[in-house]
């Protein structure tokens, strides 16, 4: 950081989200099912929000797909991790069957 300026930790805020997907019958390989999760990452991504797979790995008819967000705002926050939910619920290729948001701020 240059020019001795300092970063107030107060204004940072942190948002993740965990989506839990029911993939088409035909997901039964890994190649079949990473046609379904890479085009969803993909598009997550395009929120500035970083995203992967990470869990159910082994799973074939199943995925979990997590993003994370940073902000100063924890509104913009939210906005962010519920834009991420409304695309992922609005893809029709699958059937999204939970989400877990979580908000951190200075105090966590």
């Amino acid at each position: 950081m240059g020019g001795g300026g300092r970063v107030s930790s107060e204004a940072m805020f942190t948002g993740t989200a965990v989506f839990d997907l029911l993939l088409p019958g035909d997901s039964r390989s890994l190649k079949a099912k990473r046609s379904y999760v890479r085009p969803i990452v993909a598009a997550l991504r395009r929120f500035e929000v970083s995203a992967a797979e990470v869990g159910a790995l082994d799973l074939h008819g199943r995925a979990q797909i997590a993003v994370a967000v940073v902000a100063a705002e924890a509104g913009h926050v939210r906005e962010v991790l519920d834009s991420c939910e409304r695309l992922v619920a609005g893809r029709p290729e699958v059937e999204l069957l939970s989400v877990r948001q979580r908000l951190h701020g200075v105090d966590d």
